[in-house]
């Protein structure tokens, strides 16, 4: 699968907020999504995620479509104040 990185997209956990900036990290969260609260949106997107790794959807759509799903399952967080991604990124620490 794709290893390709995108703007973060944060989500609420049990206790703490979670990361998710690839299209695998996408995987690891719809497999993890508990049977009960999987409906047609779930199928959808997990469909637009299957496409995405073969090539066929474009990963931006594919990222966007999963934070509109985590919104609205009320599990979208929304951290202000925050470091910049780029800044975490691109900040070497010690002489590295």
């Amino acid at each position: 699968m794709s290893s390709t990185r995108f703007d973060p997209i944060l989500l609420h956990r049990q206790h703490f907020i979670d990361e998710v900036t690839c299209l695998d990290e996408i995987f690891d969260v719809l497999d993890g999504w508990p049977e009960d609260k999987r409906g047609l949106a779930y199928d959808t997107l997990l469909k637009a995620c299957r496409d995405t790794a073969n090539g066929r959807f474009p990963l931006s759509a594919a990222r966007e479509n999963f934070r509109r799903f985590l919104k609205m399952s009320g599990v979208l967080a929304m951290v202000e104040g925050g470091p910049k991604f780029e800044r975490l990124m691109n900040h070497q620490i010690g002489n590295a």
